[in-house]
Order: structure tokens, then sequence, then C-alpha cells
């Protein structure tokens, strides 16, 4: 079998336009209503941050990589001690709405690499549901969604 890498990639429209949906992102205030819990910082070119999620007991360490206002912002975490390139492409679209593409790569392809797709291949479908319904209907899908999961 060929070893290749393993990549995520997802897109969703979100109904609001790119600078919203760029704001979203990067501000700490507005991320707490689908993502996370908690953040030191906003996201800038070259910071480093700590995050917090609601349901999960860790500090998720993030490296900020290149941001483009309202159009592309990467970043860098880790994940069974590798190092994972997110990045994440805004596109204007008809009728004032934004298309978000995430890719989050890469891990070699093996039961880890797998492991590591299926968990979050959904973990981004569920943060643009999420980020979805924060934007266009004000809810925080989040909340409680993962209670289930707490050791």
């Amino acid at each position: 079998m060929k070893s290749e890498k393993l990549e995520i990639n997802c897109a969703m429209q979100i109904g609001k336009p790119v600078n919203e949906v760029f704001e979203a992102i990067v501000n700490p205030e507005k991320m707490t209503n689908y993502f996370i819990s908690e953040s030191t910082g906003m996201m800038e070119e070259g910071k480093e941050l700590i995050w917090k999620f609601p349901e999960f007991d860790f500090e998720c360490p993030v490296r900020v990589g290149k941001i483009e206002k309202d159009r592309y912002i990467s970043y860098y975490w880790e994940n069974s001690g590798a190092e994972l390139l997110v990045e994440m492409t805004l596109t204007e679209r008809e009728n004032n709405t934004t298309l978000v593409s995430i890719s989050e790569k890469s891990m070699e392809n093996d039961e880890k690499g797998l492991k590591w797709l299926s968990g979050n291949s959904f973990g981004w479908s569920n943060f643009l549901a999420c980020l979805k319904a924060y934007l266009e209907y004000g809810i925080n899908l989040r909340k409680g969604a993962f209670d289930f999961m707490k050791k």
C-alpha cells in the first residue's frame, strides 16, 4: 500500500458577509459563542495563543501563521505529537454570503492518521455548522453537545 499523506478538506456557505465571518473566526469574544470557551488573545499573525474548550479539560497551544483580512487564516496546532496546519479560506459569494473552506494537514496514512482523519473531519464539519448557527441565528450549537465525552 502506498503511504500517502492524509488531509482534511471541508466547506460550508454561511449567510453572512465575509467581514462578519472573518471577525467571528479571529475574535475570541465571538469564538466563545460557538467553538472555544477561552483564548489568550485575538488571532494575529505570529501570535502564540492558548485555547480552552468548554467540554474538555486541556489547553490547546495555537501558533497563528498567515492572516489576510477577510480572506485567509492559518494556524498550527498539535495532534498526537505532530504539528498540523489549519487553513481557512473565505470566499465572498452571491447575496452577501461567504464560502468557508477549511483544510487541515497532514498525517501519515496509518492507524493513527486514520483515527485523526475521522475525528477531525467530524470536528471541522461541526465547527462549520456551529459557526453558521451562531452567525445566522445566534444559537450556540456546541453548548452541552459534548458533555457525554467528559470524564
